[in-house]
């Protein structure tokens, strides 16, 4: 039987302001990438999201980032990659906490915005990621986009790569991320988002931008969980991905 990971960006509030309903989110994914407060999220945020995430039987993932609340960690950054080794192992770490307070730990890592990008082309930042990972837990999976050398790199340290997909956001022909800037770069149809995610399950494949036929490997498939109707969404694709027969479950 096919099997697929749902994943989903939780904990990016700050205080009192928060983005994702990360309650319902975690009744229906099996993999919650939490922010680790440098691009979102602070020690409450983390705490409250590693309790609820331990007490459904959620995988915790530290969703690390560039160091940039301002701009939601979107912002291309130049960081040097001793600083980025570093500030990618302080944010594991700090998830780390919480998450052994509720019984559970950190189980992977997974780039966010601006560095999840630059990651795919990047091998110096894409090294300084793994260098990062490894000063944390050299047990850790990485999960990225399939092709990018964050996890060619990855699987030449011996880190476990997992790849991943987007159901809510569009593709280029050469089977990277559209930018969001550009007009389409996110699916906004739920029929859309239903139908790709179950493409992309069952096939390993997408339509591009351009109309073409993508091939698209996955192991989990990430749901946005800061776009509107996010939760009825995500409940969605995974009752129309179980009634085709697809198995949802936890990549780790």
């Amino acid at each position: 039987m096919t099997s697929i990971d749902l994943n989903a960006d939780l904990g990016e509030g700050f205080g009192r302001w928060r983005l994702t309903d990360d309650e319902r989110l975690l009744s229906v994914v099996t993999s919650a990438n939490v922010a680790c407060g440098f691009h979102a999220g602070d020690a409450a945020t983390m705490r409250r999201v590693c309790e609820q995430a331990a007490a459904r039987g959620v995988r915790i993932g530290a969703q690390v980032s560039y160091r940039d609340l301002a701009g939601f960690g979107r912002r291309a950054m130049d960081v040097p990659p001793a600083e980025l080794a570093a500030e990618v192992a302080y944010q594991i770490g700090a998830l780390e906490v919480f998450a052994r307070a509720a019984g559970a730990r950190v189980a992977y890592v997974k780039p966010h915005g601006a560095l999840y990008n630059r990651v795919v082309h990047d091998e110096e930042q894409a090294g300084a990621v793994i260098d990062g990972v490894l000063l944390a837990d050299a047990s850790l999976p990485v999960l990225g986009l399939p092709g990018s050398r964050l996890l060619e790199l990855a699987d030449k340290a011996g880190l476990t790569p997992v790849t991943e997909a987007f159901a809510d956001r569009a593709y280029t022909e050469q089977g990277t991320l559209v930018p969001r800037g550009l007009d389409g770069a996110v699916i906004t149809d739920p029929e859309a988002v239903v139908a790709r995610s179950l493409g992309l399950a069952r096939a390993g494949a997408v339509t591009s931008h351009a109309g073409t036929r993508v091939e698209v490997r996955a192991r989990s498939l990430c749901l946005h969980g800061d776009t509107p109707g996010a939760v009825e969404l995500a409940r969605r694709v995974r009752d129309r991905l179980e009634e085709s027969g697809v198995r949802v479950e936890a990549f780790v």
